[in-house]
C-alpha cells in the first residue's frame, strides 16, 4: 500500500510503501477513500508540542518511523477478519480513531479517547495517510448516511473536538453569550454546532479578516479581532460579558483574551493545541468564579450521538476542499501557515 508517512520528525513528509496486511479476528480492513488533514498532524509531524518559554512537550517516544498520519478516516470495507460478522465488504463508514486498551477503568467508563495505553489511528499507530487502514474492531465504524463522504471524515476528529467542547461550555441561557475563538477547520464546525445546540447569541474572533468575515457569514452575531486594542473593551460592552469561551485556538494570547472576557461564574474551555504558558493570579478563580476547563476529541458515544445531529440536517456543512494524498505535506504546510479555511480532505 502507498503512504505519505513521517521519515524525519520536522522534516516534509515522504511517500513509503508497505505490505498491505490481512485482517484477524475482529479486524476489518479499510480501503481509505477520504482523509481530513488536523492541525494535530502539524505537531505530530514536527515532534513536538510548545509549552512556552522555551519548553517543548516531545511527542515522539513509542512512535517507530516511518509513521503515517491521518485520523479523519471515510472509507470503505475493503477486508474482514474471521470473527466480524457486524459488515460486509464493500460497506463505506467512517472510522472513529480514539481507540483505547479497552481493559482499563477509563475505556470501562466510556472515556476510552482518555485512555492512558491508545490505539488511536493515525496518532500511535499508523493512520489514514495511506491507500489502506487497519481497524481492531467494527464498532469503531459509523455509518454516515445522508452526509457527504468528503465532509464525513472530518466529524471523527474536528467535528467531534467542536461538539464535545459545546457539551463542556453549556448549558446556556437564551441570554448568555458565547464565544468561539479562532475560526479554522474546528472553529467553523463549531458555529455550525452552536447554532443547533445553543439559543443564545454566538460570537466569534479570529486574527484573519477573511475568517472573521466567513463567521458572519456563517451566522456569528458579531466577529472581533483579538489582536486590536479595543476588542475585548467592546465586547463587554456590547454584552457584559461571556458566560462560555471555547477556545479552539490554544494559545497565550487567544487564552488570555478569553479569560478577559468572561462573565462572574463564566468557564473557558480549551481545545486548541498551539501552545505557549497561561498565567492567571490565584485569587481571580475564587473572586470571578471562573472555570479553565481542557478538553480533547470525544467519546464513542458523543461521536454516535453527534453524527445522529448532523443527520437530522439541522447542522450545516463546512467549507471543505480535496487534494490528492501526494499533497498531504503541502497541506501540513499550509495549516501551519494558517493559509486555509475549513478543511482540506486528501484523497488517495
Amino acid at each position: 500500500m502507498e503512504r505519505q508517512s513521517i521519515v524525519e520528525y520536522g522534516a516534509p513528509l515522504r511517500p513509503t510503501t508497505a505490505k498491505t496486511p490481512g485482517p484477524k479476528g475482529t479486524e476489518v480492513l479499510v480501503r481509505v477513500r477520504h482523509c481530513g488533514v488536523c492541525h494535530s498532524d502539524v505537531h505530530l509531524q514536527d515532534g513536538h508540542f510548545n509549552l512556552g518559554n522555551g519548553k517543548e512537550l516531545d511527542v515522539k517516544s513509542g512512535r517507530s518511523l516511518p509513521f503515517t498520519l491521518g485520523h479523519e478516516i471515510e472509507g470503505e470495507v475493503a477486508a474482514i477478519g474471521p470473527k466480524v460478522e457486524e459488515v460486509t465488504v464493500g460497506q463505506r463508514f467512517i472510522v472513529y480513531p480514539w481507540i483505547g486498551c479497552n481493559t482499563c477503568a477509563l475505556c470501562k467508563s466510556g472515556a476510552e479517547h482518555l485512555c492512558n495505553a491508545p490505539h488511536q489511528l493515525g496518532i500511535t499507530v499508523d493512520g489514514g495517510f495511506s491507500d489502506f487502514v487497519m481497524v481492531p474492531h467494527p464498532r469503531y465504524l459509523l455509518d454516515y448516511i445522508g452526509i457527504l463522504p468528503e465532509l464525513a471524515g472530518p466529524y471523527m476528529c474536528s467535528g467531534l473536538t467542536a461538539y464535545s467542547a459545546l457539551n463542556k461550555a453549556g448549558p446556556l441561557l437564551k441570554d448568555e453569550a458565547l464565544i468561539i475563538m479562532g475560526l479554522g477547520g474546528v472553529g467553523m464546525m463549531a458555529l455550525e454546532f452552536a447554532k443547533a445546540l445553543f439559543e443564545g447569541p454566538i460570537f466569534a474572533c479570529d486574527i484573519d479578516a477573511k475568517k472573521r468575515e466567513q463567521g458572519l457569514k456563517a451566522g456569528a452575531l458579531a466577529c472581533f479581532d483579538p489582536s486590536e486594542k479595543d476588542a475585548r473593551r467592546n465586547f463587554m460592552k456590547m454584552t457584559g460579558g461571556a458566560q462560555a469561551v471555547v477556545d479552539f485556538v490554544g494559545a497565550e494570547t487567544s487564552l488570555n483574551f478569553a479569560q478577559g472576557c468572561l462573565a462572574k461564574g463564566g468557564r473557558v474551555v480549551v481545545a486548541g493545541l498551539i501552545g505557549g504558558e497561561f498565567k492567571i493570579p490565584i485569587p481571580m478563580f475564587p473572586l470571578r468564579s471562573i472555570a479553565i476547563i481542557g478538553t480533547f476529541v470525544g467519546s464513542l458515544n458523543e461521536a454516535r450521538d453527534m453524527i445522529s445531529l448532523v443527520q437530522s440536517g439541522i447542522v450545516s456543512p463546512i467549507p471543505i476542499e480535496t487534494r490528492p494524498l501526494s499533497q498531504a505535506s503541502t497541506t501540513l504546510d499550509d495549516l501551519r501557515h494558517g493559509k486555509i479555511s475549513g478543511r482540506v480532505v486528501l484523497t488517495p
